[in-house]
């Protein structure tokens, strides 16, 4: 497998302290907050999760990727929303490993324009750029 390559734009720093039951925080002070494993997994379920801040941002970032991906094909967006839901599991290997669901509400097109759109903003996000390959990443139209 290649490795991509990029020209950084932009890098962000964060810093965890006591890894899955503990602190984050950016290095701009913008993001600082309290991680504790779910109750789920046996934990007190007080703060949020790597899960979740790994969700919030691949949500966010395929927003973005399919705001792009709209502008190019003249597709009307406005309104629409992602979710992306991110389990957290043991492999076949012994170790543990995530997986995704990507789902998209897009009110102003049809159902086969949303499919072609969630399936061209899956090609340009960086979240999914990223995992491709390596996690199982489903997209759905809601």
């Amino acid at each position: 497998m290649t490795i991509q390559k990029i020209d950084a734009l932009y890098t962000a720093a964060a810093t965890a302290e006591n890894g899955r039951d503990g602190r984050v925080a950016s290095d701009d002070g913008k993001l600082d907050v309290v991680v504790n494993p779910p109750k789920e997994l046996g934990g007190s379920g007080a703060g949020t999760n790597p899960e979740q801040l790994f969700a919030a941002g691949y949500s966010a970032c395929f927003q973005g990727a399919l705001g792009v991906v709209a502008r190019k094909e003249g597709a009307d967006i406005s309104g629409s929303t992602v979710t992306a839901k991110v389990g957290f599991g043991k492999t076949e290997a012994g170790g543990f490993g995530l997986e995704v669901e990507i789902s998209a509400h897009i009110p102003n097109v049809d159902a086969a324009t949303a499919q072609s759109l969630l399936e061209k903003a899956h090609e340009v996000c960086p979240y999914s750029n990223a995992t491709r390959g390596n996690i199982k990443v489903d997209l759905a139209v809601a």
